[in-house]
């Protein structure tokens, strides 16, 4: 998530009027308070943002953005930013897009730390709209509410149980439109973080945007490029998300790319491991880990922490341990701890991934993540659909099927979301969009090499593929990576397509 060259210059006239540089240009002139509006770069106390204690200072400030880029006059809300700047021969700035959808990214300024892009360029992050310290952030539940829906027992894919999950799903979609208000809630998808990032590339100051996506990010990044195709720099898409796939295609893509993590790490602890919960055959680890799990079906297991460990926050600890092969350790630990009936190692775990502090709070960016996902596809309401599609994720994740399949499941929490979708799935096609650089890993669960495949077909991007089991890797220490990332965004050089690392 980079942004770009460019110092803007105000020339004054013979009246008060300004005249315009292009990087403050805004594409429509009812926008142009937006783009005009000066920075106040402040201390980032007040944005929950943690800085390197042997790194340079982050500074922060707020962008205003219109709710509604249909309507300019109308309400203003306010995206959070940071900035490290760089350290040497300035180039620009570098916009880090943040994955989820709903992780904050302000803590992005601090990326690259120490490499030629901290140098040459300011380092921004940003929380998207809705999200951490942008004002407002979405809420729908307290700490206690969300404890309460983790610890919540499986309901049956039965008549009955179809209706008590369907039930809670509306219960919560009312909840968060009485906590937000409809108008925000269907202002807060990707159609308008696009938006808002040629904002912020303009309050910078630069001309043409420089930016590094990271997994939902790439769907920032693509759709930024789809709507300012003439404001791309350079543009680095790192765990690519294929745009063009419905949501219960996605769902699919995304679970049989866990499964492929999973069969990775049940080889590594069945060969590699003296002790594994899983046993001692790796084609049969399946269907242990689901034995392992079934008791949490009817009830939790025992942890030091008085709230238990429920299933689904088993299936949490598992699927998020799956992310990077350095989290391989800390499963393999928390299997064993359920085999003996303890639940506290894959409590930790859940509760890394749902951002749980320690005084029982969440961040404010926890309930982000399903209000943009429900702006950003369309609902699924036909029964046949929803039931096809619960028999296709347990086909292509047999490690997480609880057995409680019927034919038959409950509509997701979308189809009862209280705003309609706001972004549909679509194939790009950008022909004047500068040659980009996809990133893909081939044993990344959460995007998987296919998407990244698609997505560099479909911009006509250079492919770079990682050989690794994780998701996204630019800037972790892979030199072959980080070295072919850096020259593109500090020279404009890209990679041999399909060069592989």
């Amino acid at each position: 998530m980079v942004i770009a060259i460019g110092v803007g210059v105000v020339v004054c006239g013979g009246s008060a009027a300004e005249e315009l540089v292009p990087a403050k240009t805004p594409p429509n002139p009812a926008l142009a308070r937006f783009y005009q509006q000066k920075l106040t770069w402040q201390s980032c106390a007040a944005y929950e943002v943690t800085e390197r204690e042997d790194g340079p200072p982050v500074r922060c400030a707020w962008v205003d953005v219109p709710l509604d880029y249909a309507d300019p006059d109308g309400r203003v809300i306010q995206v959070a930013i940071s900035r490290t700047e760089a350290a040497g021969d300035r180039i620009g700035s570098v916009l880090f897009l943040p994955g989820g959808p709903g992780q904050s990214g302000l803590w992005m300024a601090n990326d690259a730390a120490g490499s030629q892009i901290a140098r040459r360029f300011d380092r921004i992050g940003f929380d998207p709209r809705g999200i951490g310290a942008s004002r407002p952030a979405l809420f729908c539940r307290t700490g206690r509410e969300i404890d309460a829906w983790r610890a919540q027992l499986s309901s049956t894919n039965t008549p009955d149980g179809i209706a008590v999950s369907e039930q809670e799903f509306s219960d919560y979609a009312e909840l968060c439109a009485r906590h937000n208000g409809t108008d925000l809630l269907a202002h807060v998808g990707t159609r308008e973080v696009s938006q808002d990032i040629d904002v912020i590339r303009a309050v910078l100051d630069e001309e043409k945007l420089t930016a590094v996506g990271y997994s939902y990010g790439t769907l920032l990044g693509s759709a930024y490029a789809e709507r300012f195709p003439d404001k791309v720099r350079a543009l680095v898409l790192d765990g690519a998300v294929d745009p063009s796939l419905t949501p219960a295609q996605s769902v699919v893509s995304q679970i049989a790319g866990f499964q492929e993590a999973f069969d990775a790490f049940a080889f590594d602890c069945v060969t590699l491991r003296s002790e594994c919960a899983l046993g001692d055959d790796e084609f049969a680890a399946s269907d242990v880990l689901r034995a392992l799990l079934a008791p949490l079906l009817t009830g939790s297991a025992s942890t030091t922490d008085p709230r238990g460990l429920s299933y689904s926050d088993a299936v949490d600890a598992v699927v998020v341990s799956l992310y990077h092969e350095n989290s391989w350790d800390e499963l393999a630990a928390g299997l064993a701890e359920l085999r003996e009936g303890r639940g506290d190692m894959l409590l930790r775990l859940a509760d890394w991934s749902w951002g749980r502090r320690d005084d029982g709070t969440y961040p404010r960016s926890a309930d982000a993540s399903p209000a943009i996902r429900c702006v950003d596809g369309p609902p699924m309401h036909d029964r046949s659909a929803v039931a096809q599609l619960d028999a296709d994720y347990r086909r292509a994740a047999p490690f997480l099927d609880d057995g409680l399949g019927t034919g038959a499941a409950p509509k997701d929490l979308c189809a009862f979301w209280p705003v309609p979708n706001t972004f549909e799935p679509h194939t790009l096609s950008i022909p004047e969009l500068p040659r980009t650089l996809v990133i893909s890993t081939t044993g990344d669960p959460a995007t998987p090499h296919t998407e990244g495949i698609a997505l560099a077909r479909q911009l006509d991007a250079v492919l770079l593929t990682y050989r690794g089991d994780q998701h996204t890797v630019a800037f972790q220490g892979v030199l072959c990576i980080d070295y072919a990332v850096t020259r593109y965004l500090i020279d404009l050089v890209l990679p041999p397509d399909g060069f592989v690392c």
